[in-house]
Protein backbone atom coordinates (compact mmCIF):
# COMPACT_ATOMS: atom_id res chain seq x y z
CA UNK A 1 0.00 0.00 0.00
CA UNK A 2 1.36 3.42 -0.93
CA UNK A 3 2.13 5.44 2.16
CA UNK A 4 1.53 9.13 2.78
CA UNK A 5 4.38 9.34 5.25
CA UNK A 6 7.53 8.56 3.30
CA UNK A 7 10.25 10.93 4.61
CA UNK A 8 11.17 14.10 2.72
CA UNK A 9 14.79 14.45 1.71
CA UNK A 10 15.86 18.07 2.13
CA UNK A 11 19.25 17.81 0.48
CA UNK A 12 19.76 20.37 -2.27
CA UNK A 13 19.46 18.94 -5.76
CA UNK A 14 17.55 15.83 -4.67
CA UNK A 15 13.90 15.17 -5.47
CA UNK A 16 12.20 13.35 -2.61
CA UNK A 17 10.36 10.19 -3.64
CA UNK A 18 6.99 9.70 -1.94
CA UNK A 19 4.83 6.67 -2.63
CA UNK A 20 1.57 8.56 -2.41
CA UNK A 21 -1.52 9.28 -4.43
CA UNK A 22 -0.81 12.93 -5.22
CA UNK A 23 1.37 12.31 -8.26
CA UNK A 24 5.15 11.98 -8.40
CA UNK A 25 7.46 14.38 -10.17
CA UNK A 26 8.82 13.18 -13.48
CA UNK A 27 12.10 15.08 -13.42
CA UNK A 28 15.69 13.84 -13.21
CA UNK A 29 17.20 13.63 -9.74
CA UNK A 30 20.01 16.06 -10.56
CA UNK A 31 17.62 18.99 -11.08
CA UNK A 32 16.73 21.25 -8.12
CA UNK A 33 13.74 20.40 -5.94
CA UNK A 34 10.63 20.32 -8.07
CA UNK A 35 12.51 21.59 -11.12
CA UNK A 36 12.10 20.58 -14.72
CA UNK A 37 14.87 20.85 -17.31
CA UNK A 38 14.78 24.00 -19.44
CA UNK A 39 14.03 21.96 -22.57
CA UNK A 40 11.08 20.08 -21.05
CA UNK A 41 7.61 21.29 -20.03
CA UNK A 42 7.02 21.46 -16.30
CA UNK A 43 5.13 18.44 -14.97
CA UNK A 44 1.68 19.27 -13.68
CA UNK A 45 -0.68 17.63 -11.29
CA UNK A 46 -3.75 16.12 -12.89
CA UNK A 47 -6.79 18.34 -12.60
CA UNK A 48 -4.84 21.60 -12.34
CA UNK A 49 -5.09 23.26 -15.76
CA UNK A 50 -2.43 25.48 -17.22
CA UNK A 51 -3.69 29.06 -16.84
CA UNK A 52 -4.49 30.81 -20.11
CA UNK A 53 -2.35 33.79 -21.07
CA UNK A 54 -4.97 36.28 -19.94
CA UNK A 55 -4.74 34.87 -16.40
CA UNK A 56 -0.97 35.09 -16.24
CA UNK A 57 0.66 37.96 -14.36
CA UNK A 58 2.98 40.17 -16.35
CA UNK A 59 6.21 38.18 -16.60
CA UNK A 60 9.17 39.32 -18.64
CA UNK A 61 11.40 36.83 -20.43
CA UNK A 62 14.23 37.84 -18.09
CA UNK A 63 12.29 37.34 -14.88
CA UNK A 64 13.13 34.49 -12.51
CA UNK A 65 10.80 33.91 -9.58
CA UNK A 66 12.71 32.99 -6.43
CA UNK A 67 10.91 30.44 -4.24
CA UNK A 68 12.14 29.89 -0.67
CA UNK A 69 10.92 26.65 0.92
CA UNK A 70 10.61 26.79 4.71
CA UNK A 71 12.41 24.13 6.69
CA UNK A 72 10.94 22.46 8.61
CA UNK A 73 7.50 22.32 7.01
CA UNK A 74 4.70 19.81 6.63
CA UNK A 75 4.20 16.61 8.58
CA UNK A 76 5.24 16.56 12.23
CA UNK A 77 5.97 13.35 14.14
CA UNK A 78 2.47 13.20 15.63
CA UNK A 79 0.79 13.46 12.22
CA UNK A 80 3.15 10.89 10.71
CA UNK A 81 2.40 8.49 13.56
CA UNK A 82 -1.38 8.94 13.24
CA UNK A 83 -1.36 8.28 9.50
CA UNK A 84 0.91 5.26 9.92
CA UNK A 85 -1.48 3.86 12.54
CA UNK A 86 -4.42 3.99 10.13
CA UNK A 87 -2.35 2.54 7.29
CA UNK A 88 -1.07 -0.25 9.56
CA UNK A 89 -4.63 -1.07 10.63
CA UNK A 90 -5.77 -1.18 7.01
CA UNK A 91 -2.90 -3.54 6.20
CA UNK A 92 -3.41 -5.76 9.24
CA UNK A 93 -7.18 -6.15 9.55
CA UNK A 94 -9.51 -7.66 6.99
CA UNK A 95 -12.61 -5.83 8.18
CA UNK A 96 -13.44 -2.10 8.05
CA UNK A 97 -11.36 0.37 10.02
CA UNK A 98 -13.40 3.23 11.49
CA UNK A 99 -11.78 6.57 12.35
CA UNK A 100 -13.53 9.01 14.68
CA UNK A 101 -13.19 12.47 13.11
CA UNK A 102 -10.54 13.40 10.55
CA UNK A 103 -7.34 11.61 11.53
CA UNK A 104 -5.58 14.96 10.89
CA UNK A 105 -6.87 18.23 9.46
CA UNK A 106 -6.16 17.71 5.78
CA UNK A 107 -8.67 16.60 3.16
CA UNK A 108 -5.99 15.10 0.91
CA UNK A 109 -4.80 12.82 3.70
CA UNK A 110 -8.36 11.87 4.63
CA UNK A 111 -9.37 11.15 1.03
CA UNK A 112 -6.25 9.07 0.44
CA UNK A 113 -6.97 6.94 3.50
CA UNK A 114 -10.65 6.71 2.58
CA UNK A 115 -9.68 5.41 -0.86
CA UNK A 116 -7.72 2.65 0.87
CA UNK A 117 -10.71 1.58 2.96
CA UNK A 118 -10.82 3.80 6.06
CA UNK A 119 -14.31 4.87 7.15
CA UNK A 120 -14.52 8.30 8.81
CA UNK A 121 -17.35 9.06 11.24
CA UNK A 122 -18.26 11.91 13.56
CA UNK A 123 -19.37 9.90 16.59
CA UNK A 124 -19.08 6.41 18.06
CA UNK A 125 -22.77 5.65 17.55
CA UNK A 126 -22.02 5.46 13.81
CA UNK A 127 -19.63 2.57 14.42
CA UNK A 128 -21.08 -0.98 14.52
CA UNK A 129 -20.40 -3.22 17.50
CA UNK A 130 -17.07 -4.99 17.34
CA UNK A 131 -15.58 -2.73 14.66
CA UNK A 132 -12.00 -1.54 14.97
CA UNK A 133 -11.98 2.14 16.02
CA UNK A 134 -9.16 4.67 15.68
CA UNK A 135 -9.13 7.93 17.65
CA UNK A 136 -7.71 10.93 15.77
CA UNK A 137 -4.40 12.67 16.46
CA UNK A 138 -6.22 15.50 18.27
CA UNK A 139 -7.32 13.31 21.17
CA UNK A 140 -10.78 12.62 22.58
CA UNK A 141 -12.68 13.36 25.81
CA UNK A 142 -12.64 10.65 28.47
CA UNK A 143 -16.38 10.15 27.91
CA UNK A 144 -15.60 8.89 24.40
CA UNK A 145 -12.98 6.49 25.75
CA UNK A 146 -15.45 5.24 28.36
CA UNK A 147 -18.20 4.77 25.77
CA UNK A 148 -15.88 2.75 23.54
CA UNK A 149 -14.94 0.58 26.53
CA UNK A 150 -18.60 0.10 27.48
CA UNK A 151 -19.31 -1.13 23.96
CA UNK A 152 -16.09 -3.21 24.00
CA UNK A 153 -14.94 -1.63 20.76
CA UNK A 154 -11.35 -2.57 19.89
CA UNK A 155 -9.61 0.83 19.95
CA UNK A 156 -6.32 2.14 18.62
CA UNK A 157 -5.52 5.57 20.03
CA UNK A 158 -3.70 7.78 17.50
CA UNK A 159 -3.66 10.79 19.85
CA UNK A 160 -0.37 12.66 19.46
CA UNK A 161 1.84 11.74 22.44
CA UNK A 162 2.45 15.45 23.09
CA UNK A 163 -1.31 15.98 23.37
CA UNK A 164 -1.55 12.99 25.73
CA UNK A 165 1.20 14.60 27.80
CA UNK A 166 -0.94 17.74 28.17
CA UNK A 167 -3.82 15.55 29.38
CA UNK A 168 -1.57 13.92 31.99
CA UNK A 169 -0.22 17.27 33.17
CA UNK A 170 -3.74 18.58 33.68
CA UNK A 171 -4.78 15.44 35.53
CA UNK A 172 -1.72 15.67 37.79
CA UNK A 173 -2.49 19.29 38.65
CA UNK A 174 -6.07 18.38 39.58
CA UNK A 175 -4.79 15.51 41.74
CA UNK A 176 -2.67 18.07 43.63
CA UNK A 177 -5.70 20.29 44.25
CA UNK A 178 -5.07 22.91 41.58
CA UNK A 179 -7.58 24.44 39.19
CA UNK A 180 -6.46 24.21 35.58
CA UNK A 181 -6.53 26.92 32.92
CA UNK A 182 -6.33 25.78 29.30
CA UNK A 183 -4.98 28.25 26.76
CA UNK A 184 -6.58 27.36 23.44
CA UNK A 185 -9.30 27.95 20.87
CA UNK A 186 -12.86 27.01 21.73
CA UNK A 187 -14.27 24.30 19.47
CA UNK A 188 -10.93 22.90 18.31
CA UNK A 189 -10.96 19.07 18.57
CA UNK A 190 -7.79 19.04 20.66
CA UNK A 191 -9.25 21.56 23.09
CA UNK A 192 -12.48 19.57 23.38
CA UNK A 193 -10.45 16.44 24.06
CA UNK A 194 -8.34 18.13 26.74
CA UNK A 195 -11.41 19.67 28.39
CA UNK A 196 -12.94 16.21 28.61
CA UNK A 197 -9.80 14.52 29.91
CA UNK A 198 -9.26 16.71 33.00
CA UNK A 199 -11.54 15.89 35.96
CA UNK A 200 -13.81 18.75 36.93
CA UNK A 201 -13.17 20.57 33.68
CA UNK A 202 -10.89 23.50 32.91
CA UNK A 203 -11.06 27.26 32.54
CA UNK A 204 -10.61 28.00 28.82
CA UNK A 205 -8.93 31.27 27.84
CA UNK A 206 -7.89 32.49 24.40
CA UNK A 207 -6.96 36.15 24.96
CA UNK A 208 -5.40 38.23 27.76
CA UNK A 209 -8.76 39.84 28.51
CA UNK A 210 -10.22 36.40 29.26
CA UNK A 211 -7.84 36.14 32.21
CA UNK A 212 -9.51 39.06 33.99
CA UNK A 213 -12.83 37.22 33.94
CA UNK A 214 -11.51 34.06 35.59
CA UNK A 215 -13.08 33.03 38.89
CA UNK A 216 -10.55 30.94 40.84
CA UNK A 217 -11.21 29.52 44.32
CA UNK A 218 -7.60 29.76 45.53
CA UNK A 219 -5.21 31.99 43.55
CA UNK A 220 -2.28 30.02 45.00
CA UNK A 221 -3.56 26.69 43.66
CA UNK A 222 -3.74 27.19 39.91
CA UNK A 223 -1.90 25.86 36.86
CA UNK A 224 -2.11 26.25 33.10
CA UNK A 225 -1.64 24.01 30.06
CA UNK A 226 -1.76 24.95 26.39
CA UNK A 227 -3.14 23.67 23.11
CA UNK A 228 -0.18 22.06 21.33
CA UNK A 229 -0.79 23.83 18.02
CA UNK A 230 -0.09 27.16 19.73
CA UNK A 231 3.55 28.18 20.06
CA UNK A 232 5.31 30.05 22.84
CA UNK A 233 4.83 33.23 20.83
CA UNK A 234 1.10 32.54 20.35
CA UNK A 235 0.51 32.18 24.08
CA UNK A 236 3.01 34.70 25.47
CA UNK A 237 0.56 37.54 26.16
CA UNK A 238 -1.99 35.24 27.79
CA UNK A 239 0.69 33.62 29.97
CA UNK A 240 1.99 37.04 31.01
CA UNK A 241 -1.56 38.07 31.98
CA UNK A 242 -1.97 34.86 34.00
CA UNK A 243 1.32 35.43 35.84
CA UNK A 244 0.42 39.05 36.63
CA UNK A 245 -2.88 38.03 38.18
CA UNK A 246 -1.72 34.73 39.68
CA UNK A 247 2.00 35.04 40.59
CA UNK A 248 2.14 31.48 41.93
CA UNK A 249 0.60 29.83 38.88
CA UNK A 250 2.28 26.60 37.72
CA UNK A 251 3.09 26.08 34.03
CA UNK A 252 4.41 23.31 31.80
CA UNK A 253 8.08 22.46 31.47
CA UNK A 254 9.80 23.85 28.37
CA UNK A 255 10.34 20.29 27.07
CA UNK A 256 6.57 19.78 26.99
CA UNK A 257 6.01 22.52 24.41
CA UNK A 258 5.25 21.18 20.92
CA UNK A 259 8.55 21.40 19.06
CA UNK A 260 6.86 21.24 15.62
CA UNK A 261 4.63 24.26 16.13
CA UNK A 262 7.49 26.42 17.37
CA UNK A 263 9.92 25.28 14.66
CA UNK A 264 7.50 25.89 11.78
CA UNK A 265 6.57 29.34 13.03
CA UNK A 266 10.21 30.31 13.55
CA UNK A 267 11.04 29.14 10.01
CA UNK A 268 8.24 31.25 8.53
CA UNK A 269 9.37 34.35 10.40
CA UNK A 270 12.84 33.93 8.96
CA UNK A 271 11.94 33.38 5.30
CA UNK A 272 9.09 35.91 5.26
CA UNK A 273 11.62 38.68 5.84
CA UNK A 274 13.12 37.95 2.42
CA UNK A 275 9.84 37.42 0.57
CA UNK A 276 7.24 39.55 -1.17
CA UNK A 277 4.55 36.90 -0.75
CA UNK A 278 3.87 33.99 1.66
CA UNK A 279 1.97 30.89 0.57
CA UNK A 280 0.92 28.37 3.22
CA UNK A 281 -0.23 24.94 2.08
CA UNK A 282 -2.77 23.58 4.55
CA UNK A 283 -6.41 23.12 5.42
CA UNK A 284 -8.60 26.03 6.47
CA UNK A 285 -9.65 24.10 9.60
CA UNK A 286 -6.00 23.51 10.55
CA UNK A 287 -5.11 25.67 13.54
CA UNK A 288 -1.35 25.53 12.98
CA UNK A 289 -1.71 26.35 9.26
CA UNK A 290 -3.80 29.41 10.06
CA UNK A 291 -1.19 30.58 12.56
CA UNK A 292 1.52 30.37 9.86
CA UNK A 293 -0.53 32.60 7.56
CA UNK A 294 -1.22 35.05 10.39
CA UNK A 295 2.51 35.38 11.08
CA UNK A 296 3.11 36.51 7.50
CA UNK A 297 0.25 38.98 7.71
CA UNK A 298 1.58 40.39 10.99
CA UNK A 299 4.94 40.92 9.27
CA UNK A 300 3.24 43.00 6.59
CA UNK A 301 3.51 40.38 3.84
CA UNK A 302 0.59 39.35 1.59
CA UNK A 303 -0.11 35.86 2.97
CA UNK A 304 -2.52 33.18 1.77
CA UNK A 305 -3.60 29.76 3.01
CA UNK A 306 -4.40 27.32 0.20
CA UNK A 307 -5.45 23.66 0.21
CA UNK A 308 -3.27 22.84 -2.78
CA UNK A 309 -1.81 24.29 -5.99
CA UNK A 310 -5.26 24.84 -7.49
CA UNK A 311 -5.86 27.55 -4.88
CA UNK A 312 -3.11 29.79 -6.24
CA UNK A 313 -4.46 33.04 -7.69
CA UNK A 314 -2.14 34.27 -10.50
CA UNK A 315 -2.90 37.87 -9.52
CA UNK A 316 -0.99 37.32 -6.26
CA UNK A 317 2.24 37.11 -8.29
CA UNK A 318 1.99 40.59 -9.81
CA UNK A 319 5.19 42.46 -8.98
CA UNK A 320 6.48 39.58 -6.84
CA UNK A 321 10.15 38.59 -7.06
CA UNK A 322 10.40 36.20 -4.09
CA UNK A 323 7.78 33.78 -2.76
CA UNK A 324 8.06 32.07 0.63
CA UNK A 325 6.35 28.67 0.77
CA UNK A 326 5.58 26.53 3.80
CA UNK A 327 3.10 23.82 4.78
CA UNK A 328 1.07 23.13 7.89
CA UNK A 329 1.86 20.12 10.06
CA UNK A 330 -0.88 18.03 8.39
CA UNK A 331 -0.02 18.85 4.76
CA UNK A 332 1.75 16.18 2.63
CA UNK A 333 5.02 17.20 1.01
CA UNK A 334 3.65 16.34 -2.42
CA UNK A 335 1.32 19.33 -2.21
CA UNK A 336 4.36 21.60 -1.88
CA UNK A 337 5.91 20.01 -4.97
CA UNK A 338 2.66 20.57 -6.85
CA UNK A 339 2.69 24.24 -5.86
CA UNK A 340 6.28 24.69 -7.03
CA UNK A 341 5.34 23.19 -10.39
CA UNK A 342 2.30 25.45 -10.61
CA UNK A 343 4.52 28.48 -10.02
CA UNK A 344 6.69 27.31 -12.89
CA UNK A 345 3.69 27.81 -15.19
CA UNK A 346 4.31 31.56 -14.86
CA UNK A 347 8.02 31.68 -15.71
CA UNK A 348 11.42 30.49 -14.61
CA UNK A 349 11.65 29.43 -10.96
CA UNK A 350 14.70 29.26 -8.71
CA UNK A 351 14.00 27.07 -5.67
CA UNK A 352 15.96 27.61 -2.45
CA UNK A 353 15.67 25.31 0.58
CA UNK A 354 15.96 27.13 3.90
CA UNK A 355 18.68 25.56 6.05
CA UNK A 356 16.36 25.48 9.05
CA UNK A 357 16.19 23.01 11.92
CA UNK A 358 16.59 19.26 11.51
CA UNK A 359 13.82 17.44 13.37
CA UNK A 360 14.62 13.96 14.68
CA UNK A 361 11.59 13.33 16.90
CA UNK A 362 9.84 10.02 16.26
CA UNK A 363 6.84 8.52 18.03
CA UNK A 364 6.61 4.75 18.02
CA UNK A 365 3.35 3.05 17.16
CA UNK A 366 1.08 1.54 19.83
CA UNK A 367 0.49 -2.18 20.09
CA UNK A 368 -2.50 -3.06 17.94
CA UNK A 369 -5.36 -5.16 19.38
CA UNK A 370 -5.93 -8.81 18.56
CA UNK A 371 -9.36 -9.31 16.98
CA UNK A 372 -9.64 -13.06 16.59
CA UNK A 373 -9.53 -14.46 13.07
CA UNK A 374 -10.15 -11.00 11.61
CA UNK A 375 -6.48 -10.15 11.94
CA UNK A 376 -3.90 -10.95 9.31
CA UNK A 377 -0.56 -12.45 10.46
CA UNK A 378 1.06 -10.26 13.11
CA UNK A 379 3.71 -7.74 12.17
CA UNK A 380 6.69 -7.81 14.56
CA UNK A 381 7.15 -4.08 13.99
CA UNK A 382 4.18 -3.33 16.27
CA UNK A 383 5.61 -1.80 19.42
CA UNK A 384 4.49 -0.21 22.65
CA UNK A 385 4.21 3.55 22.38
CA UNK A 386 7.34 5.34 23.52
CA UNK A 387 9.05 8.61 22.73
CA UNK A 388 12.52 8.97 21.37
CA UNK A 389 14.50 11.94 20.13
Amino acid sequence: MASLTEPRQAAAGHIPEEARDLGPLHAPAETPYGAAPDHAPAPRRAGIPTPPDKERPAVSDERTLRVILANPRGFCAGVTRAIEIVEKCLDLYEHPVYVRHEIVHNKHVVESLRSKGALFVDELDEIPDGALTVFSAHGVPKAVVDEAARRTLPVVDATCPLVSRVHKEGQNHVAKGREVVLIGHEGHPEVEGTQGQIPGGVHLVSRPEDVERLSISDPNEIAYVTQTTLSVDDTREVIEALKRRFPNIQGPDVKDICYATQNRQSAVREIAREADLLLVVGARNSSNSNRLREIGTQMGKPSYLIDDASGLDPAWLDGVATVAVTAGASAPEGLVRDLVNRLRDFGRVEVVEQKGVDEHMQFKLPRLPQIGDRQRPADPAHREETLKD
